[in-house]
């Protein structure tokens, strides 16, 4: 069996996620989708049309974090419905009331782009609902008499609803099941960047928590936010909650973006600042990853082989 290096020698910025029963791998050049369906491995790969590379400007830190961030999300909820096609449905299940209207009234060839932007609109709302406009009122519950210990309070009540949200995601069977691929993802990666061959046997030896990962980024999401409103709520009316809420959809870009730039710093550099800095995600993904079998490397270790650059070296972080 091959033993893994103590240190990586190479970081690359192919980075995934997890699917039903399968991987969605983004290389420098393409992504591809693999799927474990009932009649094997099937695969769907891409060539990845960046809209930073039509128009520059949306390529300039900050900005480039907010347009990755919400490309990441059209083209990661797009992968979830083509992993879920071949995920069997309960026979018994009826179709939803907006399933209905969907069907009859837009045109199958037009039905994908709506439900991809409905699902979008549904994730961003559930997220602005739990992260954003339930901590600030029940914040304002507590009637601080500072912006500061109002936010630190509002900061407390982020992290408990992440954590508490994360592992009641863990304990779903379903879900649990995303999770392994998601352990599998990451173990696939260290292999590569170690310089092992792609195999089952070099990939089960790796660890499954990488630095790099997208549950660090939501994170320092929370953490940046915290310290954005503790500065902007000292110039404005903040008791008002309408304000408030006002003021935490205006910091979404640069908090987005800033924590974008925030994870390259620390994904391009291993010392023990960025390893500090980079503990807290670390640790949350002992709750969004699990250890994989090896038909999940193996799924894992097909999508990486998909999307590596012909150039080597191209994709280097």
């Amino acid at each position: 069996m091959a033993k893994r290096e103590k240190k990586e020698t190479f970081r690359t910025s192919i980075g995934g996620q997890a699917l039903i029963e399968g991987i969605l791998m983004r290389g420098p050049e393409k992504q591809a989708i693999v799927v474990r369906a009932p009649e094997g491995l099937v695969t769907k790969v891409e060539e990845l049309k960046l809209v930073r590379d039509k128009y520059p400007i949306l390529g300039l830190p900050i900005i480039r974090g907010v347009v990755t961030f919400l490309d990441s999300m059209v083209k990661g909820i797009k992968a979830l419905m083509f992993s879920a096609d071949y995920f069997p449905d309960d026979a018994s299940a009826q179709p939803s009331k907006l399933d209905t209207w969907l069907e009859k009234h837009v045109p199958a060839e037009k039905l994908q782009s709506v439900l991809v932007g409905v699902s979008l609109v549904l994730s961003l709302g559930l997220t602005l609902l739990l992260f954003m406009l339930l901590p600030t009122f029940v914040a304002g519950l507590f009637h601080a008499q500072s912006a500061l210990v109002h936010n630190l309070i509002e900061g407390v009540i982020k992290i408990a609803i992440f954590l508490a949200y994360l592992i009641l995601c863990s304990k779903q069977k379903d879900v649990h099941r995303v999770f392994q691929y998601h352990g599998a993802e990451h173990k696939t990666i260290f292999c590569y960047e170690a310089g092992l061959p792609l195999t089952v046997e070099n990939a089960r030896i790796q660890p499954r928590h990488h630095p790099r990962c997208g549950t660090s980024f939501l994170f320092v999401v929370i953490v940046v936010s915290i310290l954005f409103s503790s500065l902007a709520f000292t110039q404005v009316e903040w008791q008002n909650l309408w304000v408030r809420i006002g003021m935490h959809l205006l910091l979404l870009v640069p908090v987005v973006g800033i924590t974008y730039e925030f994870n390259r710093f620390v994904g391009r550099h291993d010392n023990a600042v960025t390893r500090v800095l980079s503990a807290p995600g670390m640790w949350l993904q002992n709750f969004t990853t699990f250890e994989p079998d090896d038909s999940m490397l193996e799924v894992a270790i097909e999508a990486l082989k998909l999307v590596l650059p012909d150039e080597k070296g191209k994709d280097a972080w």
